[in-house]
């Protein structure tokens, strides 16, 4: 699971905004598409207060994304609704906090040993894929990557993105086009 993915659970589309994770079946499918990276079962259905907790943590990781662009703009979609700075740093340090992970050797009797990630007991389910995707974020705003870190500045697009390379400036091809034909409109338009 990136935290873009998360992040871009807030799309623009012809009809406005559209928020994945706008009721508990959009929780609930989402979690189901990305049930393993969450460390959550296929068959996993949300509640309301998970739903509620999890876009909350969602809109603190676009307030720290706004802030990792600056000095660019921050996503239109949500800008003036965006929790504070060091509201939205508390909340994902908690959120990946709460799940401590341990290493487990796992030794088939026909294999090699491997090392895995596992949750301690008593974690809940919102916990853990809360945990999940605050450790995303900070593994992104930590790292290399944030350098790289972009608002799509397309006419109604509210998507971050990780600048590939040194010419783009949008987050797609179809963003690049749609903001070229609004320029050639409004030059034609005023000239």
């Amino acid at each position: 699971m990136s935290a873009l993915e998360f992040v871009s659970t807030v799309r623009a589309t012809r009809a406005g905004l559209t928020d994945t994770l706008a009721d508990v079946a959009g929780m609930t499918a989402w979690g189901r598409a990305h049930a393993a990276e969450l460390g959550i079962d296929s068959d996993f259905v949300a509640s309301e207060r998970l739903r509620v907790e999890v876009v909350e943590l969602r809109q603190a990781v676009r307030a720290l994304f706004a802030r990792a662009v600056k000095p660019g703009t921050a996503s239109g979609a949500d800008a003036h609704r965006l929790p504070g700075f060091a509201e939205s740093l508390d909340l994902v340090n908690a959120a990946a906090l709460a799940v401590p992970l341990a290493a487990r050797l796992e030794w088939p009797a026909e294999g090699v040993p491997r090392a895995r990630s596992v949750h301690g007991d008593g974690v809940t389910e919102s916990e853990r894929i809360r945990a999940a995707l605050a450790t995303s974020a900070i593994e992104l705003l930590a790292g290399p990557q944030r350098e790289r870190l972009r608002t799509c500045p397309a006419p109604r697009c509210v998507l971050y993105f990780l600048k590939d390379h040194a010419r783009q400036e949008w987050c797609s091809v179809g963003c690049g086009n749609r903001a070229r034909a609004a320029r050639h409109y409004h030059q034609h338009r005023d000239g």
